[in-house]
């Protein structure tokens, strides 16, 4: 009883997984971003939105425009006849005929999903691969064949580092950066169409850049400069919406509150009051994390979005400009460091002659038994680097590689000989990480691109609907099968296939697997493998029926005897799955990926699952026969 009563606690527990990283799948919806104008019949603009979030199917604008959006393509641009919803109705100043269709303009930005769930579901989502949703395909190698071991493989990793750091300004979903040989790497960019943009962000000099944070008064002056802007064109930016408006920690900070102690943890309060609505709408996107402003991921694209805004960058204060702080390796889709710098440049990374990773020595609790990174500069940088440091005691120096913040430490004395530290509670990894990043502004090897490939978006549409038609096509035969030969076990054979299916799309997401055309294929021979265990048992049933046995007995006796050669096939088989994940490259991990949880899904499917249906059904009344 104890046994059946864990068997079905993990059913219900595996299942609910399931359910939760499937929901959002299910529950999301396209929408396109669109650039609208209105006009009325005297062609006069009534009515404009910037970057609108369009339900499709919503026929907001009427049935012609959804339509037309739905097909165009990216940067595309459309004109229609539409009527103009109530609420923007009411809201316009102008005399329009009510009765008559208004012109509708739009361009279409880009395409995006959503998931309309509660916030407490998974914002995880299954990734299209390169070959699925189209992209860029590129093959880097780093010419080292002058450099010594050592240099070459340093340039190799601080190409490396260079590389991601650029491929995050695109914004690409899901990048993939590897490197695949002693002096290569692989570049894939799944969604990106400009060929050219991408070869020439990747190829060009590192750009290595010393600069000082900005003081509270000027961040302030910042901040403030933003939310009033956004607050007076709340109507032209339709996703400002979807800010959760507060007030925040970083005005309690910043405009030097002194109720509350500053806490990135803390609860904020909502701003409900009609004089105050929309006076945070920038500010409500950061926080405060220890002495850093930081950005949370769900807040990331909007602030980023906002930032980029030439209205935006126009209006904050002469000599101010925000950048992104790097990506932790460790938790990519956790907060990022946002920062306030001022926008002279101290010192480049032309004037670093080296950047080492030492062990402190001595008493001093900062440095004693920890890595810290030593910086030497040139003559030229040590005689500018003795200056900033003797006038800015106190304060942070940003150390910017192309335009991403990966460190900004504290000056804590002037340094007259060229010689620095950056001390801070490193790690190994992380102290050889920003030592490499130093070194990038002087790579000593250039990048050459030696394998392109593009897939079109029409291209991996039809992958898509060629693998999941193929998918389809052999789920049917194999359930039809199973329903013909062995009727009433055979239905329970196909739901524990159908669970299969959908357990191994969960696991997927839950992992942030990308969904490739080999993964595909994977699927596909798991679905002819997940039947293969049921076959096995129910078989070994029959036998025990034909010998005389009572259907309890001949169902536990089947199982028993079955579940030793189903589990040395499905090992074998996982086995050779992991070689293949463990040395091969992309498309074949891909497979050996979907053909792992596949084994794993089946085996917990077609064993567990099924015997739990069959004594559901033999145990609840006793039963001469049983459909198999």
């Amino acid at each position: 009883m104890k046994k059946n009563w864990f068997r079905t606690v993990c059913i219900i527990v595996v299942f609910l997984v399931t359910f939760y990283y499937l929901l959002p799948l299910i529950g999301k919806k396209q929408y396109s971003i669109c650039n609208i104008e209105v006009y009325n019949q005297d062609s006069v603009k009534i009515y404009e939105v910037t970057e609108q979030e369009y339900k499709i199917g919503s026929n907001l604008f009427g049935p012609e425009f959804d339509e037309s959006i739905k097909i165009a393509d990216i940067g595309d641009s459309i004109t229609v006849k539409g009527r103009i919803p109530d609420d923007i109705l009411r809201n316009l100043d102008v005399e329009i005929d009510w009765d008559e269709n208004q012109i509708i303009k739009a361009k279409l930005v880009e395409r995006t999903a959503k998931v309309e769930l509660p916030s407490w579901f998974s914002k995880k989502e299954l990734k299209l691969g390169l070959d699925l949703q189209g992209g860029m395909h590129l093959m880097l190698e780093v010419d080292t064949e002058e450099l010594s071991k050592e240099a070459a493989e340093s340039s190799v990793k601080g190409a490396l580092e260079i590389i991601r750091n650029r491929i995050d300004q695109f914004g690409v979903s899901e990048p993939a950066i590897q490197k695949i040989s002693k002096n290569r790497i692989l570049v894939q960019l799944p969604g990106l169409r400009d060929a050219n943009r991408a070869k020439d962000l990747i190829g060009k000099t590192a750009l290595l850049e010393f600069n000082l944070a900005a003081n509270n008064e000027d961040i302030t002056k910042t901040v403030e400069a933003i939310d009033s802007y956004l607050k007076n064109n709340y109507d032209k930016y339709a996703y400002l919406g979807e800010i959760e408006e507060e007030a925040t920690a970083l005005e309690e900070a910043l405009f030097e509150i002194p109720e509350e102690p500053v806490d990135s943890t803390a609860d904020t309060t909502l701003v409900s009051t009609d004089e105050e609505k929309h006076e945070h709408l920038f500010s409500s996107l950061i926080a405060i994390y220890g002495q850093n402003f930081v950005v949370k991921p769900e807040n990331m694209k909007l602030f980023r979005k906002i930032i980029a805004l030439p209205e935006v960058m126009n209006i904050i204060p002469s000599g101010i400009m925000i950048l992104m702080g790097k990506v932790n390796p460790k938790d990519i889709y956790g907060t990022r460091p946002v920062y306030f710098l001022y926008d002279t440049v101290e010192l480049t990374g032309a004037s670093l002659k080296s950047a080492d990773v030492r062990i402190g020595q001595g008493m001093d609790p900062k440095t004693a038994g920890k890595p810290y990174v030593s910086l030497q500069f040139n003559n030229q940088g040590a005689g500018i680097f003795s200056k900033v440091t003797g006038e800015h005691r106190k304060e942070r120096l940003a150390i910017v590689l192309d335009d991403i913040v990966h460190s900004a430490p504290v000056i804590q004395d002037k340094i007259r000989d060229g010689n620095a530290q950056i001390t801070g509670n490193f790690t190994m990894n992380e102290a050889k990480d920003l030592a490499i990043v130093l070194q990038a502004g002087n790579l000593p090897a250039p990048v050459n691109i030696i394998e392109e490939r593009t897939v079109g978006p029409s291209l991996g549409s039809d992958s898509i609907r060629a693998g999941f038609k193929a998918a389809l096509i052999g789920l049917i035969i194999v359930t039809l099968f199973m329903l013909i030969y062995y009727k009433l076990s055979g239905f329970i054979a196909d739901i524990a296939l159908i669970c299969n299916v959908l357990i191994i799309m969960a696991v997927l997401t839950m992992l942030n697997a990308a969904l490739t055309l080999p993964g595909i294929a994977g699927i596909i021979l798991t679905i002819g493998m997940a039947v293969d265990a049921n076959v096995l048992i129910f078989e070994r049933i029959r036998e025990e029926l034909r010998s005389g046995k009572t259907v309890r007995t001949a169902v536990d006796n089947g199982y028993k005897r079955a579940i030793i050669t189903i589990a040395d096939a499905n090992i074998t088989t996982l086995i050779t799955a992991i070689v293949l994940y463990q040395f091969g490259t992309g498309p074949i991990k891909g497979f050996a990926v979907t053909l792992s949880i596949g084994i794993l899904a089946s085996m917990f499917t077609a064993i567990v699952f099924t015997k739990a249906v069959f004594d559901g059904i033999i145990k609840r009344k006793v039963r001469t026969s049983l459909s198999i």
